[in-house]
C-alpha cells in the first residue's frame, strides 16, 4: 500500500528539490526527494508513494522513461511531469505516456502545491487509473509551427494532450492568423483517428448554394450540372476528422442540416434517399463571437451547444510576444528549405524589433514576413533595413524594456504598462528576483531625465511635472547618480532656492 500522503520529488536540480520540499512541507505534506530516476525506481516496488513529481530531462533515465516504469509497476500512482522545455512535444509525450499533469518551469509554487493536492485527491478517491493505452510516446512528433512557451500556448498544449485519446467535439476560437487549423491538425494527429483522413472545409470560401453539396455530396441529376455522383466532405472524412473552419459564416439552412447530422449520426446526399452513417469527429473554428451571433439570431443556439463541448481559445501573437523570436527562427528555416535558399538569421536588433511589433495579422503575418525576408534580405544576417517597409516602422508596443525611454516620451500609457508587464514576465521566467529593486530605480531615472529634458534642465518645473517637491527631486538625482545628466541640461533654477518639500 502506498505511504499515506507521501510525495516523491525527483529532479537533478538541487534548488528545485529544495523549493518543492519546503513548499510541500509547509502545506503539511510528507515528501521524499531523489536526484535521479534510478534512485527512485530502486525504492518504488518496496514502498510506492501517493504522488510523484519528476523532471522530464535528467542524466541517465529521463522523466518519460520513469513514467513508463511507474505505469507498469504502480499504475495507480499519479505522476506529474515537470519540464523547463515547454513545447508541444513535451506536453503530448507526457499525456500520452499517462502523466496526471504537465507542469512547465518556472512554475508558481502555490500552483505546484495545488496540483499535488489534486493528484493526492485523485489517488485517494481512486476514480480511475490514468489512460494506459499508450505506455510510450512517439519518438518524433513534429510541431509543424505550433510553437509556444507563453502561458496561453501552454494551456493549448495541455488541452491537446488531455484530448489525445478522445473523440469529443472541439470548438476553436481565435483571431485570423492565430493557427486554428494547426491546432485542429494537432488534435487529429494525436487522436485515435490519426490513421483516417483529416478533411478541412472553410465555410466562408464556399458559395451559399453549394455548401450542402460540399458537406454531404450529391447524386447524379440532383441539380443542374450534377452530371455524376459526388462524395461530400463527411464521406471523405469517414472514420477521421472533419474540420469546419469559420463556422460562424455557415448559412442558417446549412446549420439546420448539420445539427440534424450531429443529432442523428447519419445524413443523405443531396438528391439521395439512402442514409449514410457519419463516423466523423467534428472540430469547428471561428474568429467570431458565436454567443453574440446566437443573440442576433444568426447562429442556431442548439447547434452552438452541440459544437461548444470543449473550447480552445488561441491567443493573438501580441499576447505571446515571448514566442516571436522562436517562431521567426522556425519560419525562416522552413522558408529556406521550401525555397532552396540559405537560411537567414536575425540580428539581435531585429529580434527585439519584431518582438515589439504589433502583428495585426498574427502568426500568419509573421510567417509571410519570414518568407519575404528569405527572398529579399541582402545578406545572411537580417538587419532592420532588410525588413518590409511597413514592418520597419516603429512598433506600437514595447516588449522587452522597462516603461518607455526618454526618446519615446508621449507614447500611450498602455504601451509602457504592457512593456513593464512583459519585462517582469520575462525576468521571472529567467529565474530573476528582486524585480522591484531593479524596476523602481530604472523607472525613476527615466521619469527624471525625461522631465528635465522637457523643462530644459529646470528642476523646479521638472519637480512640479513629476508631482514632487524640488528637494525630493534633488535628493533623487543624488541617490540615482544622475548629477552628470542633470548638469548637462541648463538648470534655470538656483540649487539654493528653497521650495517647500512635498508632503
Amino acid at each position: 500500500m502506498p505511504s499515506p500522503e507521501l510525495v516523491w520529488i525527483i529532479d537533478d536540480d538541487q534548488s528545485i528539490r529544495w523549493v518543492l520540499d519546503k513548499a510541500l512541507a509547509q502545506a503539511d505534506l510528507h515528501t521524499c526527494v531523489f536526484d535521479s530516476a534510478e534512485a527512485a525506481l530502486a525504492k518504488l516496488a518496496k514502498a510506492p508513494p501517493s504522488v510523484i513529481l519528476t523532471d522530464i530531462r535528467m542524466p541517465g533515465m529521463d522523466g518519460l522513461g520513469l513514467l513508463a516504469q511507474v505505469r507498469q509497476t504502480c499504475p495507480q500512482v499519479p505522476v506529474i511531469i515537470m519540464t523547463a522545455h515547454s513545447d508541444l512535444d513535451s506536453a503530448i509525450q507526457s499525456y500520452q505516456g499517462g502523466a496526471f499533469e504537465y507542469l512547465p518551469k518556472p512554475f508558481d509554487v502555490d500552483e505546484a502545491v495545488a496540483l499535488v493536492r489534486r493528484a493526492l485527491a485523485h489517488a485517494r478517491e481512486a476514480r480511475a487509473a490514468l489512460d494506459n493505452q499508450s505506455a510510450t510516446a512517439p519518438a518524433d512528433i513534429q510541431t509543424d509551427g505550433l510553437i509556444g512557451e507563453a502561458p496561453a500556448m501552454q494551456e493549448v498544449f495541455r488541452t491537446i494532450g488531455r484530448l489525445s485519446q478522445s473523440h469529443i467535439t472541439v470548438l476553436i476560437n481565435g483571431a485570423s492568423g492565430t493557427g486554428k487549423e494547426l491546432v485542429a491538425q494537432a488534435l487529429h494527429r494525436h487522436s485515435p483517428r490519426r490513421a483516417a483522413p483529416f478533411i478541412a472545409l472553410n465555410m466562408a470560401a464556399i458559395p451559399r448554394d453549394l455548401i450542402e453539396s460540399e458537406l454531404f455530396g450529391h447524386e447524379r441529376g440532383a441539380f443542374t450540372g450534377a452530371t455524376a455522383q459526388r462524395q461530400g466532405r463527411f464521406e471523405q472524412a469517414q472514420g477521421g476528422t472533419l474540420f469546419l473552419d469559420e463556422i460562424g459564416d455557415m448559412p442558417l439552412e446549412a446549420q439546420t442540416r448539420l445539427l440534424r447530422v450531429l443529432s442523428e449520426g447519419s445524413f443523405h446526399r443531396v438528391g439521395g434517399h439512402t442514409a449514410i452513417r457519419a463516423d466523423v469527429r467534428i472540430i469547428a473554428a471561428t474568429h467570431q463571437n458565436l454567443e453574440m451571433l446566437v443573440r442576433q439570431g444568426r447562429f442556431r443556439e442548439d447547434l452552438f451547444y452541440r459544437l461548444n463541448v470543449i473550447r480552445i481559445q488561441l491567443p493573438t501573437l501580441s499576447e505571446r510576444r515571448e514566442d516571436i523570436p522562436r517562431l521567426a527562427a522556425f519560419f525562416l528555416q522552413q522558408s529556406a528549405r521550401e525555397l532552396g535558399m540559405a537560411p537567414r538569421t536575425l540580428s539581435p536588433q531585429v529580434q527585439q524589433h519584431l518582438a515589439q511589433w504589433d502583428w495585426p495579422g498574427n502568426v500568419r503575418q509573421l510567417e509571410n514576413v519570414c518568407r519575404w525576408i528569405t527572398v529579399m534580405a541582402a545578406s545572411r544576417e537580417v538587419h532592420l533595413s532588410d525588413l518590409p517597409l511597413d514592418v520597419q516602422q516603429a512598433p506600437k508596443a514595447a516588449a522587452e524594456g522597462l516603461p518607455g525611454n526618454a526618446d519615446n516620451a508621449g507614447t500611450a500609457p498602455i504601451t509602457w504598462e504592457h512593456a513593464l508587464g512583459q519585462w517582469a514576465s520575462n525576468a521571472l521566467r529567467q529565474g530573476q528576483g528582486d524585480l522591484l529593486q531593479q524596476a523602481l530605480p530604472a523607472f525613476e531615472r527615466i521619469m527624471i531625465t525625461t522631465a528635465l529634458r522637457h523643462t530644459a534642465g529646470g528642476r523646479r518645473d521638472a519637480a512640479q511635472l513629476l508631482g514632487w517637491g524640488r528637494n525630493t527631486l534633488t535628493r533623487k538625482i543624488k541617490e540615482l547618480g544622475l548629477e552628470a545628466a542633470a548638469a548637462s541640461e541648463h538648470d534655470g533654477d538656483s540649487d539654493n532656492h528653497s521650495d517647500d518639500e512635498d508632503s
